[in-house]
């Protein structure tokens, strides 16, 4: 059976490709859960309507996570907290935290967003990125110091 894909779907196409998929396939899944719809000449032309208001949004959307990004950019966010011996921290700084952090500053950051693959531990300044659109990530400065 061919559908026109109405979203991406992971190792099959993406938004708007016309593919060839076992009638089952498209009948159980693809379609009940509106990913797909049937190929025929009407629906190729509102597949591609929906398609072209799709990526319409994503540029603006991408537009202002770029212009969002280089007002973080210039940011820096510092934390205190208790230190040990060896300048060892007592807890850490976390995602929760750079986006609490974040949101005291009026930016409006998801936690997720915010690509840090182990909580920060040690004292300093440390580059953390984050992620605002699919294709947008920037740097934020995080610096650590003594209580």
């Amino acid at each position: 059976m061919e559908v026109i894909l109405r979203e991406d779907v992971d190792k099959l196409g993406n938004r708007g490709s016309v593919i060839k998929v076992a009638d089952g396939y498209a009948r159980n899944f693809l379609l009940p859960k509106k990913l797909a719809v049937p190929a025929s000449a009407s629906n190729k032309k509102i597949v591609e309507q929906e398609r072209e208001a799709f990526l319409r949004r994503e540029a603006k959307a991408k537009d202002d996570a770029a212009d969002l990004g280089k007002l973080i950019g210039t940011l820096t966010l510092t934390f205190k907290h208790k230190v040990g011996e060896n300048d060892q921290l007592f807890g850490s700084v976390t995602a929760k935290d750079i986006a609490e952090a974040l949101e005291k500053q009026n930016f409006h950051i998801d936690r997720r967003k915010v690509l840090l693959d182990e909580p920060i531990k040690t004292l300093g300044e440390h580059t953390v990125q984050l992620r605002l659109h699919r294709e947008v990530t920037t740097p934020v400065t995080v610096s650590v110091e003594k209580e």
